[in-house]
């Protein structure tokens, strides 16, 4: 690989939870994006901390070793080494950490700590087409539902989020109810095409932008509950439209405060981000609003909806242009958030 003299050139690592993820991003652009995804966590419904970092242990030289070859990139060719700081498990954390700052001192290049929530929004900017400054971004994980303003790379600020659970979360915990493998949201999305929503959940009545989905769960728990003491295979013969009644409700509260908050707002360049961003129906129903409102949406690929240091290796650019850089003293953030709007 040619590469001018004064090209920025970034190893980004990410290791929030159960992916190991190493990305080379060049001038901005991403040249290799590797994913070790963990299947351990299957059997037990949710992801166990203690087998999560051990898992980054055993695939995070390889992973980086890899992402290194697929780029034609060389170590001695690196400008900086970037990693996840939070928010995310801390033992998980810890091995993406540990392993950027003895790489960083080792080739004595700078280090660049970065917020794994933050990133979510700026995979927005690692393919065209990008949104311009300002806009919204509604950030959808397995841990985190965020309404979050944008200004600029380096700037944003959230103007709504969930009181209890995130709405990746929930999806996961109805899965669990319907007896469906970990994790339980691209399953309930494949089911739910062949379904119709014809059961009403709970909304939740949450001032402003906030959100809440611990009622659906309730909702949901009490509603099959009284359909199997009527009829005992009533989840077997009814999966389908159970799943497509579940997903329906998720993605009408979700949409229902994206669109409360561009009103609020006044911005109508919209994005949504994080794993559940990759939901069809959520696709689906910010197309259809982009038309009804005149919106201009944007969604990043799916590779980079899920955690990857590719997100990882796009903030760390914008980071290294601002000579954003931390000392060998830093340490993970579990709890790292993205600054919350006054009002």
């Amino acid at each position: 690989m040619s590469t001018h003299p004064n090209s920025i050139i970034i190893l980004a690592i990410e290791s929030s939870c159960d992916d190991t993820s190493a990305a080379i991003i060049r001038d901005g652009e991403v040249l290799s994006n590797l994913i070790a995804t963990q299947t351990v966590h299957q059997a037990y419904g949710g992801v166990v901390p203690e087998l999560a970092s051990r898992q980054h242990h055993q695939k995070i030289v390889p992973v980086i070793d890899e992402a290194l070859r697929t780029s034609g990139v060389k170590k001695d060719q690196l400008s900086a080494i970037a990693f996840t700081q939070g928010p995310g498990l801390l033992g998980s954390l810890l091995v993406g950490c540990s392993f950027a700052k003895g790489m960083a001192l080792s080739l004595d290049i700078p280090l660049i700590a970065v917020n794994h929530m933050e990133a979510h929004v700026l995979a927005h900017f690692v393919e065209d087409p990008k949104p311009n400054f300002p806009f919204l971004c509604l950030t959808v994980s397995g841990g985190h539902t965020q309404l979050v303003k944008v200004t600029n790379p380096l700037e944003m600020e959230v103007i709504g989020t969930t009181r209890d659970d995130a709405a990746g979360e929930a999806f996961d915990k109805i899965g669990k109810y319907l007896g469906l493998d970990y994790p339980a949201g691209p399953i309930i999305d494949k089911l739910a095409r062949d379904g119709q929503a014809k059961y009403e959940f709970a909304k939740p009545r949450v001032d402003g932008l906030g959100f809440s989905f611990s009622g659906l769960k309730t909702s949901v728990l009490y509603f099959l509950r009284d359909k199997l003491k009527e009829d005992e295979n009533f989840i077997n013969d009814n999966l389908n439209d159970i799943c497509a009644s579940v997903q329906q409700t998720i993605v009408d509260i979700l949409m229902d405060k994206l669109t409360k908050a561009t009103k609020k707002t006044g911005i109508t360049e919209v994005g949504i981000a994080g794993g559940v961003s990759a939901n069809s129906a959520l696709r689906k129903a910010l197309s259809e609003s982009a038309e009804t409102h005149g919106w201009k949406t944007f969604v990043p690929a799916i590779q980079y909806c899920t955690d990857n240091a590719g997100m990882i290796a796009m903030a760390a650019y914008y980071k290294y242009e601002n000579g954003d850089f931390v000392d060998q003293d830093v340490t993970p953030n579990p709890r790292l958030k993205i600054p919350t709007a006054d009002s």
